[in-house]
């Protein structure tokens, strides 16, 4: 197993919506493996392949630290089948690090996807679990919790990583 580089914004593969995973294999498995492990190196509770440079619609989510009722778990090609309601919840994401927004999500979703072992599943989510699985959808889709944010918030948090680059630019010169 290995810890993967996770990609930050504004690195351009983190837009690029992701490819159906056809063939379940002990490369995926292994690429499944590594993912967890980088997503517990990070201290996150989501991660989607995309965030790892690879753009296969492959999440991992272990929400468990918050909500001890769910367990680690690894969804291949999820879809939110259905949803309802809505829920105002602060969110964090690791490809962009230091923004912590609060963000409109649905309450209750049903997903469908397939298990590493090529079992096809259906679940119920609500919570905190509903909010990450949609949380790591989106990344597998091309969108990042900066869109889903009012534009004067993303121009302060652009503002902001540029200022941060500009002075490390300047502390290695």
């Amino acid at each position: 197993m290995a810890v993967l580089e996770i990609l930050t914004y504004p690195h351009p593969l983190l837009r690029k919506p992701c490819k159906e995973v056809g063939t379940i294999d002990d490369e995926t498995r292994e690429f499944i493996r590594d993912m967890v492990e980088t997503m517990y190196s990070a201290n996150g509770i989501g991660l989607a392949a995309s965030q790892v440079g690879v753009s296969k619609k492959i999440i991992v989510i272990d929400v468990s630290p918050i909500d001890s009722q769910h367990e680690l778990m690894a969804v291949i090609n999820p879809e939110i089948v259905s949803s309802e309601g809505e829920i105002d919840h602060e969110e964090g994401c690791l490809s962009v690090p230091d923004c912590f927004e609060k963000v409109r999500r649905k309450e209750k979703l049903q997903v469908l996807g397939m298990t590493p072992e090529g079992k096809k599943i259906e679940m119920n989510a609500e919570g905190i679990l509903a909010i990450t699985l949609q949380h790591e959808i989106d990344h597998l889709n091309g969108v990042l919790i900066l869109d889903k944010i009012s534009g004067l918030k993303r121009e302060l948090y652009r503002r902001q990583l540029r200022k941060k680059r500009e002075k490390e630019k300047e502390e290695k010169e």
